[in-house]
């Protein structure tokens, strides 16, 4: 059994912390019904505390028809039974707490599912109809929508009921948005966040931050507009200072999901009194590119200072081609809009790019997440296109592959059925044929493996003063190299031009994300941590 790992500070543990997304329904099979449950998660605790996290952060495991992979909630206070109970949530909170590792669940605040009871009173006729955005048709008959807003899974953003309204979605059809202009919307998410927060969580994990509030006429969009009719608009900001006292009651943070290309606007969100953080998606897009990395780390950094918040650092998540695929491709950038089936890729090539942005990741100023898997060094898995699950697969008319690849379930036991994963019968996206290759027990004996390079590469995080949150300073190198120093004496250096690079002798070598060649120089694509 893993010993408790002690919180980094009492108070401000999320500047500096490494947090692991669990994606609970691919994490572990407790009870070997194909789909993962709490019951595994807790089973493997001991895992996550010898990888050294500071906290796991939960995605949706709410009661849910599971249309949108548990991002449709039926019921917020309720755990999907497929997952468990709320009682075990309980016990996985303190049980995670006890071995020093603080709990982030998700909130779904822009829709809820269509089988909310809400929902199903608004179609009833009920008063309920006002918590969401009904309108009626144009055209001769009403047999157009109300406007020409576009779904972010693509095809209209509304659909029509048989009374001849329609409702707005800005997702799956399963997923009617609520109306955040109404008091009782407002309030049902105050309680749900106390409602968590009196169960211990630490933190609250916002989705599709940026899309609550919609313009009241909601017009057609027009490219350019300002404001824009549904993202980033004014109203939102009294929304989260509002949320912020809830978690300031509770000593409990929030993470935001804010997908915006103004840096200024951006960083709105995290004043003192609003969101504590929110996800970095500028530096999971960057190309596997020098220059443009480093302007990316250079934007991040800047775009906090004013209001001192701590950046954060992601490589990959739940809605995103995993790292190791991406990084193998010869387009390196990240564009939902450019995914096809069975893209080329060099997994060799991948794998050792992937160990050195996880080096560089790490030796960041602020926050990690790192998404389950990941420390397997996992790629993509290319999912038969009859067992594609996602909806965004079937809203695109079948030409995207959707996010089901890098949800498959994770493999444990290199010569257990199905991985390791822990089920009876096949898990409920399928395993390529070759994933026990990466299993963690097969890892666990090569002092090489991915796994290994991330637990050393977290031990010394957590052990050595001055990571995490902190000032950061370029030092001189040649073209392709990035280099810079943190005030705690560490050096890191990423190598990615076509020669090795020269690394100060003077230094001591504390861990590289690939062996050094014959002359002690640091070859392509690999990263290096240095103490001056």
């Amino acid at each position: 059994m893993a010993q408790p790992t002690p919180a980094r500070t009492p108070h401000d543990w999320w500047r500096s912390a490494v947090i692991y997304q669990v994606y609970v329904r691919s994490f572990a099979d407790g009870d070997g019904d194909g789909t993962g449950d709490l019951a595994g998660v807790r089973a493997r605790l001991p895992y996550l505390a010898e990888l050294g996290v500071d906290a796991l952060w939960f995605s949706p495991w709410y009661q849910s028809p599971m249309k949108d992979g548990g991002y449709d909630v039926a019921d917020y206070r309720a755990i999907d039974p497929a997952f468990g109970t709320l009682a075990e949530a309980e016990k996985l909170i303190a049980e995670a707490r006890e071995l020093g590792i603080r709990t982030i669940v998700d909130i779904v605040p822009n829709h809820v599912s269509d089988q909310h009871p809400w929902w199903r009173a608004a179609l009833a006729g009920g008063p309920e109809r006002e918590l969401f955005h009904f309108r009626p048709g144009r055209g001769d008959h009403g047999e157009l929508p109300p406007n020409d807003w576009k779904s972010e899974f693509g095809g209209p953003a509304w659909t029509r009921l048989p009374d001849g309204h329609w409702y707005l979605h800005l997702f799956a059809p399963e997923q009617p948005d609520l109306n955040w202009a109404h008091p009782a919307v407002r309030q049902e998410h105050e309680d749900i966040l106390r409602f968590w927060f009196e169960r211990g969580v630490a933190g609250v994990r916002i989705d599709s931050a940026a899309l609550l509030a919609k313009d009241p006429r909601l017009p057609d969009f027009v490219e350019g507009r300002d404001p824009h009719p549904y993202v980033d608009r004014d109203e939102l900001h009294d929304i989260y200072r509002s949320w912020r006292g809830v978690a300031d009651e509770h000593g409990g943070v929030f993470v935001g999901e804010v997908w915006l290309p103004d840096s200024e606007r951006f960083a709105r969100y995290l004043r003192p009194d609003e969101l504590h953080t929110a996800f970095n998606f500028s530096f999971l897009a960057c190309p596997w590119e020098a220059r443009r990395l480093r302007a990316s780390i250079d934007e991040t950094l800047a775009e906090h200072a004013p209001v001192g918040a701590p950046a954060t650092w992601v490589l990959c998540n739940h809605d995103v081609t995993r790292t190791v695929t991406r990084y193998g491709r010869e387009d390196t950038g990240f564009d939902f809009a450019t995914k096809v089936f069975g893209t080329p890729t060099d997994l060799a090539l991948g794998t050792r790019r992937a160990r050195a942005a996880a080096l560089l990741s790490l030796a960041l100023p602020g926050a990690v997440y790192v998404y389950q898997g990941e420390e397997l060094g996992l790629p993509e898995a290319d999912i038969p296109r009859d067992r594609i699950q996602d909806p965004m697969h079937f809203r695109s008319g079948g030409t995207d592959p959707g996010r089901d690849g890098c949800r498959v379930p994770l493999p444990w036991g290199a010569k257990a059925p199905y991985a390791g994963f822990g089920s009876r019968e096949e898990p409920w996206l399928p395993q390529p044929a070759h994933w026990a290759a990466y299993a963690a027990d097969a890892q666990e004996a090569d002092p090489g493996s991915m796994l290994a390079l991330y637990r050393e590469a977290i031990r010394i995080r957590r052990a050595t003063p001055g990571f995490g949150d902190g000032p950061l300073t370029w030092l001189p190198s040649a073209d392709g190299v990035l280099a810079f120093a943190r005030d705690n004496g560490l050096v890191c250096v990423v190598n990615l031009a076509d020669t090795p690079a020269e690394l100060d002798r003077t230094s001591r070598l504390l861990l590289s994300s690939g062996p050094l060649d014959d002359q002690g120089r640091l070859p392509r694509d690999t990263a290096a941590w240095l103490l001056a």
